[in-house]
């Protein structure tokens, strides 16, 4: 398992978290017996093209994508925040976002303004906030805003997008929130959330379909036991995680049932 990679790209909101999670990452796959090679993968090369690479060892992957099965992988174990909104479980949400300056005190306030989307395969930056403006619409209201920037790729370009003007709302996911508003408060100042999506799992550590079953259950039960060890503490409380819950695909079908319910009204994009 030497020459498979390990990367942590989804929640690498800077280059000092990114060495944390390469920190974390290499004690718990070193304590699982499972040698992996740490490779940086910046934005804004493509994350399915990283997800579809034979020699995938452990890297981060949504769970819409899995569950739409974009690349051949398998789940093994998914964050578990520190928020109130995670209730001790791997989940998380989009929060809706606006300049704090902005007069909108509802999400039916933004309403015929500008808001964007990620990429299509994405769960937070696209299929809840997709999900979420379903509730909101009606016959007579079928498009809710006069413009709709999609393929901005990244929570990074969503959140700038709004802080900068560029669009009135967009989805951020709301794990990558809490990471960059820790350590890079500056970009999060004058934002604030307006209204947020319902939960569903997070973001798996995923390894090829290719490797073998008793290294997939090594590397699940070393990350299922990291918050017990010495070592986790600092790491968990820097990530702002409490530790790790083994996933499996079946835990991201609701994925697609938020993608079934969109497209079965004729509602395939944001709009």
């Amino acid at each position: 398992m030497t020459d498979r990679i390990v990367n942590a790209r989804m929640y690498a909101v800077t280059p000092a978290v990114e060495a944390l999670w390469r920190e974390l990452l290499g004690r718990i796959t070193a304590e699982a017996r499972v040698p992996l090679r740490y490779v940086p993968y910046p934005a804004p090369q493509p994350l399915e093209d990283l997800w579809a690479r034979p020699d995938l060892g452990c890297v981060f992957m949504c769970g819409y994508p899995l569950a739409l099965g974009l690349a051949p992988v398998v789940p093994v174990a998914a964050p578990v925040p520190c928020a109130e909104w995670a209730g001790g479980r791997p989940l998380y949400r989009s929060n809706l976002i606006v300049r704090d300056d902005a007069p909108y005190r509802s999400l039916e306030d933004t309403f015929g303004g500008r808001a964007g989307w990620t990429v299509e395969h994405s769960h937070s930056g696209f299929n809840a906030f997709r999900h979420h403006l379903l509730g909101y619409r009606t016959p007579r209201r079928p498009t809710l805003y006069g413009a709709m920037t999609g393929n901005l790729v990244t929570a990074r370009n969503v959140l700038d997008g709004v802080r900068e003007g560029r669009i009135d709302l967009g989805p951020l996911d709301a794990y990558w929130h809490l990471l960059i508003e820790r350590h890079a408060p500056e970009l999060t100042r004058g934002v604030r959330v307006l209204e947020a999506t319902d939960t569903a799992t997070m973001p798996a550590f995923v390894t090829s379909a290719a490797t073998p079953t008793e290294v997939v259950a090594a590397l699940r039960a070393g990350f299922v036991a990291a918050s017990s060890r010495s070592w986790f503490g600092p790491l968990g409380h820097a990530l702002l995680i409490e530790g790790f819950a083994a996933v499996e695909s079946a835990d991201y079908a609701r994925t697609l049932e938020w993608d079934r319910a969109a497209r079965e009204v004729g509602y395939p994009y944001p709009a």
